[in-house]
Formats: structure tokens, C-alpha cells, sequence
């Protein structure tokens, strides 16, 4: 334990103001993440854009009580405070982590070069601490501040600590060595990274080799040569791996499979990777290992078992308009604390939530660790509370009585309303072996800087308008499927819901499902049941389209006498699904002999409702239509509801509007036939510029090098592919966007998640909003541009798009 008393020998500072000899248990050097526990000890530094000392008087509003300055402060606003003045308050963060690094003498291994230190100490820690009790950096942690924060982790029961050390010029590094202090070292590579801080690779090399100044062992690959010379020109003694006989591992390698001889040993290791850089790292992995005795068993089996490693924490669109904090790699008590402390600072949304698993190998009592758990919680302010694993649950009583345990992830995934999570910010923190990334995929929804924007009072608008052209008696079908045609379904039904439509229409079951989860009430038809989806259709009362004897009899075996409402589908002339009229005896036997279904509509599919030149065949098949319902409807004794006509035969069609009609397409402002009527756009689909470049005459842009500058131009990269919809067909300037009102072709073939535009001579900047349909290029227009419909266009539109919906008083 360090009191406060003791900082002015540890950082040479003064005490202006010394009240109680508190112990000094927490650092903090963020305002924003302080929290009033008496251990609390608040760093004030002068940064460039922040000067911490500004906050000093909020800080002591809230409950801090320790503080080190650097600045004049009045001591008198802070009575019952301790305040220490240094000349630098990181310098003597630096120096008390430096002397709580000098209370512990277990191995302390230090990583630095250019690329790969995350993913290398990420990679030690799962590999070690199945066999130790290992603290590390959380994060990145990696800078001249972050590294004292790391070192500060350091506890009595840890057996290994493995730390990180990053710098971006000279002078640096050495502060960092002296704090971290390290007993084995990994120099991973040399790259640009920060060279503009150094005179040259030389000089940068040099530097980051003075973490290792009194270090026992360096670990390299000795085929940098870069790196090698630079280290022999030191007395620092090396590990080193590599293709060459003069390295002390020396490592072959086919594929995936990779031969390593030492000494006299020598095994072949699989890789559950190919790629150069993961290979690499996991081979720097491979050779500390060796060099820490463990044997080649022990490796393959950790080797096996590595998995990526997200670098940082992830702020993710969630369900029912959530937000995930996915932290799902590991768990532990340093990183849960940088954790929550992110999650605090999210205000998007009230409530906040955590779902963590139980820390394992953390070297405390379990009792002691689930109270440390249950304070940081706590005092972070988190509304609800998940824990997931028997340690946790075993010791529930320490959080509030509202908060969930759950033995396992699956029993979570099984028994867990996800329902409740409602407009919630959720961290989803758990350690390695409980596979937390399955509960992150399950409340995650993808975005990115790509949005199409919904305009309801557009949709409003045309639904009236279709309205407007329809019997009082005749009812109306809003077809929701395919994600509501691109727009966002659960949104676009809640707003039908309100303005009175009388039937929904999904393709799936799935998609009937999740509209009834989000409070739709309205009857919904599954135009595309399974014998799989019945369970779910009868579960949440939606209504199947019975089109074959097939999924006919599949449904009778199910329903085994229940009642259920169907809908009949005829094939008149459209030959895609449907009974055809050889069909209808055997349907009216099977319906008449199970009274218990109630038909509750017969339809069909008009061909070619959008010409005119089929009219007269649109016309036969009402004409069949009706003749074949009506030969049901006497059968059955009832008249279920009659319905024909799509967006295009509404419009073109009035005298088949029969009982009901299926507005799709139509309602997103897309008018399906070649005639003209007062429509609005919905759909507006909008990205940005990620960045700008220059291009000289004869280069060539993207894959293949399709595209070749016929001219000096400027391009810009927008933030959209084919993954989001933006088809490939658009490539070479067959598409074009809009940009600050512009015309801009595409240049170079689509990519799977951006694509190049010319932008020469538009006043564009990187950032600018880019129009790839709505206003000024409408979607018919683009469609056209690649011999497609906009059906397509906007069904492609992927979900991982964010829908971003505007109304105003509708």
C-alpha cells in the first residue's frame, strides 16, 4: 500500500495541502472517467487541447479528494483535499508507477517495434495465462501515460506481466524503460510508423532498443536485417528465429504447416492462419515460448487455439435501437475498469447495461475478486447488470437485486429476453472461453457512414394517394417485405399500423416475426412459409400462403385439427406459385374436409399489370381469377377476401381492385408503370467522401486496373461497395453520383466496400455527402443506367446500411 504521504519522496513534488493520509489506490488522470472512491488519486495535465486542472473544482464537487498538480491552485476551494505539486504531472505519474514496479521481482516481458505489439501481447497472454496469472496492457495501452497505467495493474499474486511500450520521437522511451523495467523483450518489426518523429529507421530502431536496456533477453527475427544489425551493434543478449542456420530457432515454412528446429528438437506447427503478418507475430510468440522452456506440445496446442484480436473496444449499432460496446476478446480486472469507464462516457442513451462474463485466472479469492467486480460496477453507474459464469452467479448477492445470472453464455443465449434491451448502450465484456462474440453477434446491428434515409412524409403521402384511387370498400395490403423493400420494415409497419393499412405482407416468417416483437397488430401474410417457419407463424399469429399440396398436407400434419387462417394462392397466367385449375377439386375436398382452416383470401398474380400491351391478358386472368374464387368460395360456403393487383395494376387497373389490393413498390415512390403520377421519392441513399487524390494522365484506378486516367483528373473514394448494394454493374462509368449537385461517373470497377468517382472540377472535400439516389438522381434513372429495375436498387440496398428516418408532424 502507498499513502499519500510518501508521494513527495517518490515524484519530489511538494504538499500544499495534506488533510488525511489516505492510500493512493486508483490513478486517474481523466476528468471525465474520475470516480470518487477514497483511494482516488487525480493527475492534473497540461495537455495541448486539455488543461485538467480546469475540472479541479468539479472533481471536488464529486467526491475526489486526492490530487497532483502542476499548476498554482487555491487551496483554501479545496479544504478537506490532499494536493501535491510537481513540476510535471505525467513525469511523477511516471515515477510513483516506477516504484510500484520495484515492489515485484516476476518475470516482466516488454514489446516494441513498428507493427504487431497488440496482437503479440494479446497472443502471450492467451497463450500463458493458462499456466500463470498474467496482467498485461488493457488496450493499447502503450504511450508514456498508458504504460505507467498498465504498470499500476501490477499486484502480489501475479506470476507474469506482459506490457507493450509505443513512441513517436526520441527521449521517450527511455522514461517508458524505466517504468516498465522489463526482464524479456520481443522487438516485433520496423516500419513507417512515426518515422516523422526520427531523423531516420536508424535513429528509431536505436531508440525503441533502450526498452531493453538490463533486459536478460531480446527476442527478433533475424531476418530483418535492419533489425539485427541494429541489435548487434548493442551487448543486449538475443533469441532469435528465422530461415538461416545462424538463428537459434530456425523455422521453415509450407503453407500453413511451418517446420521449427531448436536445438536438437524439431516439430512441425499447423497455423490457423496464412496471412504474412499473423504468421509473423505468432512465430515471435512461438520463439518466447521456447525460450521460457515450454515444449512443443504445450505450443501446438496454443498456437491452435489463438484467435483474433479486435484492437479496441467497438461502439456498434445494437438492436431495437441499442448500442454495443463490444469488448469480447478478454476479460480482466484492469481492462473491465477501462471498460466501464468507456461506457460511462456514452450518453446516447440513458440506461446502460453490462453483460461480463467471471474473470478467470486473476490470482484473487473469489470472493475478494467478485467484490472488486461488484464496486467497479457499482460506482460506474451501470442500470442493469448480466453476469455470465458460476463464479458470478455463486456470488450474486454482492449486486443489486434486479441483476441477472446465468451459469453459462448458452444458458444466457437460451433463457435471456433480448426483448428487454430496449434503446440501451450494453457492454458486452467476457473472458476468451466463454465465446462472448456469439452474445455480440446476437445484439449487433451493422452500420457504417453509408445511410439511406427514409422520408415518412413521403410514404404517407403516397399511401394516401394509392388511397385516394381506390373503392371505400376495397382494402388494402402494404407488402413489407424484403426489409420493406430496402426501407426498414419494423419502421415502415409501426407507421402503416398508425394510418389504418389493413394487411402487412412479408415474404418470411422471420420477417412477420420481428414485426410482431415490435408491436404490430395489424394480420400479416408469409408468402413464403416452410414446414420449418410453422412454429413461428402460428407462435406470433401470422397467416401462410398455401400454394401447392405440399406444404398444403405439411400444414394439415401440423395443425392436427387446430384452427388456423391461410391464404390460397392461384396460378392464373403468372406460372410462378399457385394452385392451377386442374388443382381446384382436390383443394376443396382437403378444405371442406378440414373445416378447421379458415381461408382468410384467395388471390393471384397479375403477369404484366404494368403494360399496356398485356392488358388484355391482365384481364383474362381476373376474368379466371374471379371464376375459380368463386368456385372455393361456394364450396366453403363464405366469401373470403379477393385480391388481384399489385402497385402497377392499382394504378392502371381500377376494375380488378376486387376485396383487397397489394401495394408494394408503389409506396416507396417508385411508379411502376410509364405513365406519370404524383409520387414522392422515399428513399434517399447517401454516403461520403473518404478521401481525394490526384491522378496523372496513363495511371490506372482500383482492381485490374480497369480504370486509366485519360487525363490529369481528381477522384474521390466514396464509402460504398457492392457489399452495401452498389452493384459491381456500376463499374467503368456506367453509374454515376451526385456530388455538391454534380454529375460524377465512376471510374475503375466497384469494390466490395468503396468506389472511385471523378470529381474533376467539383468543389468536393473529404467528408462531403455523395448522393447515389434520391434527389436530383432518381432511382429510376440509376437503375436504368445498368439495364436493371429499381426494385433491384433498392432490395439490394444491404441491412448493414443505416436507415436513418425523418418525418415532421405526420
Amino acid at each position: 500500500m502507498i499513502l499519500f504521504s510518501q508521494l513527495e519522496e517518490i515524484t519530489g513534488g511538494k504538499n500544499i495541502l495534506f488533510t488525511s493520509n489516505n492510500p493512493v489506490a486508483t490513478l486517474s488522470i481523466d476528468s471525465r472517467k474520475a470516480s470518487a472512491t477514497p483511494g482516488t488519486l487525480f493527475f492534473a495535465i497540461h495537455g495541448e487541447r486539455h488543461n485538467g486542472h480546469d475540472y479541479l473544482p468539479a472533481l471536488y464537487a464529486a467526491g475526489i479528494r486526492q490530487f497532483v498538480v502542476e499548476a498554482a491552485v487555491l487551496p483554501e476551494q479545496f479544504p478537506e483535499a490532499n494536493i501535491l505539486r510537481v513540476h510535471s504531472s505525467v513525469e511523477a505519474l511516471q515515477k510513483l508507477a516506477t516504484f510500484h514496479r520495484g515492489r515485484f521481482s516476476y518475470p516482466v516481458v516488454g514489446i516494441t517495434g513498428s507493427n504487431g505489439k497488440t496482437i503479440i501481447k494479446e497472443w502471450l497472454y492467451q497463450m500463458l495465462s493458462k499456466e500463470k496469472i498474467v496482467v498485461k496492457n488493457p488496450g493499447s495501452y502503450n504511450s508514456q501515460i498508458g504504460v505507467p497505467l498498465s504498470v499500476w495493474q501490477m499486484d502480489a499474486h501475479h506470476q507474469l506481466a506482459i506490457f507493450e511500450a509505443g513512441i513517436s520521437r526520441p527521449g521517450e522511451m527511455e522514461k517508458i524503460a524505466q517504468v516498465m523495467r522489463p526482464s524479456l523483450g520481443i522487438f516485433t518489426t520496423i516500419g513507417s510508423a512515426h518515422d516523422e518523429g526520427f531523423r531516420n529507421q536508424e535513429e528509431k530502431i536505436r531508440e525503441k532498443l533502450l526498452l531493453f536496456a538490463g533486459t536478460d533477453t531480446v527476442v527478433y527475427c533475424r531476418d530483418q536485417a535492419v533489425v539485427h544489425h541494429a541489435i548487434s551493434q548493442t551487448s543486449i543478449p538475443t533469441f532469435s528465429w528465422g530461415a538461416g542456420a545462424e538463428a537459434d530457432v530456425q523455422v521453415s515454412r509450407t503453407h500453413n504447416a511451418c517446420t521449427v528446429r531448436y536445438g536438437s528438437l524439431t516439430s512441425t506447427l499447423y497455423l490457423p492462419f496464412s496471412d504474412a503478418a499473423s504468421v509473423e507475430n505468432c512465430l515471435h510468440c512461438v520463439a518466447l515460448l521456447l525460450k521460457l522452456g515450454y515444449d512443443f506440445g504445450f505450443i501446438q496446442d496454443s498456437v491452435q487455439a489463438l484467435r483474433g484480436v479486435p484492437m479496441r473496444m467497438e461502439l456498434k449499432e445494437g438492436i431495437h435501437q441499442s448500442q454495443i460496446v463490444d469488448d469480447t476478446y478478454n476479460n480482466d480486472l484492469g481492462g473491465l475498469e477501462i471498460a466501464l469507464q468507456f461506457l460511462t462516457h456514452q450518453h446516447q442513451k440513458k440506461k446502460k447495461r453490462v453483460i461480463l462474463s467471471d474473470i478467470l485466472e486473476s490470482g484473487l479469492d473469489e470472493g475478494e475478486l467478485v467484490q472488486k467486480i461488484a464496486t467497479l460496477v457499482s460506482k460506474s453507474g451501470v442500470s442493469s447488470f448480466v453476469g455470465v459464469g458460476p463464479v458470478l452467479s455463486r456470488h450474486q448477492h454482492l449486486f443489486p437485486a434486479e441483476a441477472a445470472f446465468f451459469s453459462s453464455t448458452e444458458n444466457f443465449l437460451e433463457q435471456f429476453d433480448f426483448d428487454r434491451l430496449q434503446q440501451e448502450v450494453i457492454l458486452v465484456k467476457g473472458a476468451r472461453v466463454f465465446a462472448f462474440e456469439k452474445i455480440a453477434r446476437r445484439l449487433q446491428r451493422q452500420v457504417h457512414g453509408t445511410v439511406m434515409e427514409v422520408d415518412l412524409n413521403a410514404l404517407v403521402h403516397n399511401l394516401n394517394f394509392f388511397k385516394s384511387t381506390l373503392r371505400p370498400s376495397t382494402k388494402i395490403m402494404v407488402m413489407v417485405k424484403a426489409f420493406a423493400y430496402g426501407s426498414g420494415s419494423t419502421e415502415i409497419a409501426n407507421l402503416l399500423q398508425y394510418h389504418r393499412a389493413d394487411y402487412l405482407g412479408v415474404a418470411y416468417a422471420d420477417e412477420g416475426v420481428a414485426l410482431r416483437k415490435n408491436n404490430i397488430d395489424l394480420p400479416i401474410m408469409v408468402m413464403n412459409p416452410s414446414e420449418e417457419s410453422f412454429d413461428s407463424i402460428f407462435d406470433h399469429r401470422l397467416e401462410p400462403e398455401i400454394y401447392s399440396f405440399k406444404i398444403f398436407h405439411a400444414l394439415l400434419h401440423y395443425l392436427k385439427g387446430k384452427p388456423a387462417r391461410i391464404h390460397l394462392k392461384l396460378d392464373t397466367g403468372m406460372h410462378r406459385l399457385g394452385f392451377e385449375e386442374s388443382h381446384l377439386p382436390e383443394v376443396i375436398a382437403l378444405l371442406k374436409a378440414n373445416t378447421h382452416i379458415q381461408v382468410a383470401s384467395i388471390f393471384s398474380h397479375l403477369a404484366g399489370a404494368d403494360e399496356a400491351a398485356h392488358d388484355d391478358f391482365s384481364r383474362t386472368q381476373g376474368e379466371t381469377f374471379r371464376r375459380w374464387a368463386d368456385l372455393i368460395s361456394t364450396a366453403l360456403g363464405y366469401r373470403p377476401l379477393y385480391h388481384v393487383l399489385n402497385s402497377p395494376g392499382i394504378l392502371r387497373l381500377r376494375e380488378l381492385q376486387f376485396d383487397m389490393v397489394r401495394l408494394g413498390i408503389g409506396l416507396y415512390g417508385v411508379d411502376p408503370t410509364s405513365e406519370t403520377h404524383p409520387l414522392k421519392p422515399v428513399a434517399t441513399l447517401k454516403t461520403i467522401i473518404s478521401q481525394i487524390k490526384k491522378i496523372n494522365k496513363g495511371e490506372s484506378i482500383g482492381y485490374g486496373r480497369r480504370g486509366v486516367a485519360e487525363r490529369d483528373i481528381t477522384i474521390g473514394t466514396i464509402a460504398i461497395g457492392y457489399a452495401d448494394g452498389f452493384s459491381r454493374a456500376f463499374s467503368r462509368g456506367a453509374g454515376s453520383v451526385l456530388v455538391q449537385g454534380v454529375r460524377a461517373s465512376v471510374i475503375g470497377n466497384v469494390c466490395m466496400d468503396m468506389t472511385m468517382i471523378d470529381i474533376t472540377g467539383i468543389e468536393a472535400q473529404e467528408g462531403d455527402e455523395v448522393i447515389i439516389f434520391g434527389k436530383g438522381l432518381p432511382i429510376q434513372e440509376v437503375a436504368a443506367s445498368i439495364q436493371t429495375i429499381p426494385y433491384e436498387i433498392l432490395t439490394n440496398t444491404s441491412e448493414r446500411v443505416k436507415r436513418v428516418f425523418v418525418a415532421d408532424g405526420i
